[in-house]
């Protein structure tokens, strides 16, 4: 007659370092230490992957180019043989290429290059051929002048030099590195012509009591033109941190919805087994699907806080406040670029859940979030040339779309969909492979 191990007597209960234990004490301090240091070593390495896009990004300052074009008396409407205000601003800007300290990646371009049309320097801002732009005016020179000898009250220095910026298209770069060195910029420009604009002033007798005060000093000034302004503050989220979640969210898929597909490939009583391969094909396209209502209500959260969807384009060489590219369809193409980056991030961490198995995906989706943040909301041109992947990675197409959706600015958003496509491809070609491995390490009791 056999016993039910049910019915056994359970042994008593003893204290930690009793003999009875030795063994099980022994293997338990081994794979204790063995997944400690599996931990260490993985979070050394992976959070070094995070710093290091940050490292030294000082010394890359250079690779934030920003022109410097003198228009000053180069016109035909205000053409001088003697212009200053244009020499002025590229002898500073040659001092500062001169100077040991770090700043920005200074470019003195000819007006030629751009036809002679300030408006062409703008528009190569607006495509991202340069950081910023320093514009001096074609009537710099002419208007100072004209503001001394025919005593102009209305003489506004700012007109004399523009600064053409584009926060949208990375915020942090901008408020971090470029406005602030520019800031340095437009300070030792200002330095180094008053002292000189005054002694010219001297010298040539002019009757200072009845110059307009604001042609004496500053003389000539900076204006600020900022092509798409990074605002409002709420549109934050959805361009960095929030997009943390959608990693999350569609790595989460997988633990939710396996036990609900297990039960069309395990037999039963009441049914047959579902055919294998159908099986796949079910997953796979119940997977995009829940990607498709998961990232609806993802997008709808930007909706439901007031960030624009629906303004409508604005001129490319225009300062605008959120000029949605695609007018009142912008949250569409937004729920779609959601829908689609949602499924290339989701999948890779379904593919690794099968292939690792819990806890071990658990280090996937650490490496997944973090390779991701530091190359998708970080320039990628300040880190080491190591993190030009970043380029291809799934989240830095989405910021850059998402920009282009929400700020209007330059738009690649072709090419963002089309790597973010790519991943999805590869992810389902791989998805059998992963399940067969999957099915394997269960058969085998290794998972």
């Amino acid at each position: 007659m056999s016993v039910d191990k049910a019915d056994e007597p359970m042994l008593p209960a003893v204290s930690f370092f009793d003999p009875a234990l030795k063994e099980v004490r022994r293997r338990v301090f081994y794979q204790w230490s063995r997944t400690v240091f599996i931990l260490c070593v993985f979070v050394f390495t992976v959070l070094s992957l995070f710093w290091g896009s940050q490292y030294s990004t000082e010394s890359k300052y250079s690779e934030l180019k920003v022109w410097v074009v003198d228009f000053d008396g180069q016109t035909d409407a205000y053409r001088t043989s003697d212009p200053i205000v244009g020499p002025a601003v590229t002898n500073a800007t040659q001092s500062i290429l001169a100077s040991p300290g770090l700043h920005l990646g200074y470019i003195i371009k000819n007006a030629s290059s751009f036809n002679n049309d300030p408006w062409a320097v703008r528009q190569g801002v607006y495509d991202e051929h340069a950081h910023a732009a320093v514009i001096i005016n074609p009537n710099a020179t002419t208007l100072l002048q004209a503001a001394i000898s025919r005593h102009n009250t209305s003489y506004d220095p700012a007109g004399a030099i523009q600064t053409v910026i584009i926060t949208a298209r990375d915020e942090d770069t901008y408020y971090h590195y470029v406005q602030p060195d520019l800031a340095i910029f437009e300070n030792t420009v200002l330095a180094s012509f008053g002292p000189q604009w005054a002694r010219q002033l001297v010298t040539s007798g002019v009757n200072l009591t009845a110059t307009p005060p604001q042609a004496i000093n500053p003389a000539i000034g900076f204006t600020l033109v900022d092509l798409r302004p990074f605002t409002p503050d709420v549109a934050a989220p959805a361009v960095t941190i929030g997009l943390i979640y959608l990693i999350i969210i569609a790595f989460f898929n997988f633990p939710f919805l396996m036990p609900i597909h297990a039960q069309l490939i395990k037999p039963t009583p009441s049914h047959p087994p579902l055919k294998y391969t159908q099986w796949l094909a079910w997953r796979i396209v119940s997977n995009i699907a829940a990607y498709f209502f998961l990232s609806l209500f993802y997008s709808l959260v930007s909706l439901a806080f007031g960030i624009p969807f629906s303004n409508q384009p604005a001129p490319e060489t225009l300062s605008a406040n959120n000029p949605n590219a695609y007018g009142k369809g912008s949250f569409v193409v937004f729920w779609m670029l959601n829908w689609v980056g949602m499924t290339a991030l989701g999948l890779p961490c379904e593919n690794m859940a099968m292939v690792l198995g819990f806890p071990w995906s658990s280090f996937f989706l650490i490496f997944w979030v973090i390779t991701n943040v530091a190359t998708g909301f970080y320039a990628v041109e300040l880190a080491s040339v190591f993190y030009r992947w970043g380029f291809v990675w799934p989240l830095h197409r989405i910021v850059e779309a998402i920009r282009t959706i929400l700020f209007g600015t330059h738009s690649r958003i072709g090419l963002d969909f089309g790597v973010l496509l790519i991943w999805v491809v590869v992810s389902i070609a791989f998805f059998p492979v992963a399940t067969f491995i999957m099915r394997w390490k269960m058969r085998r009791g290794l998972a």
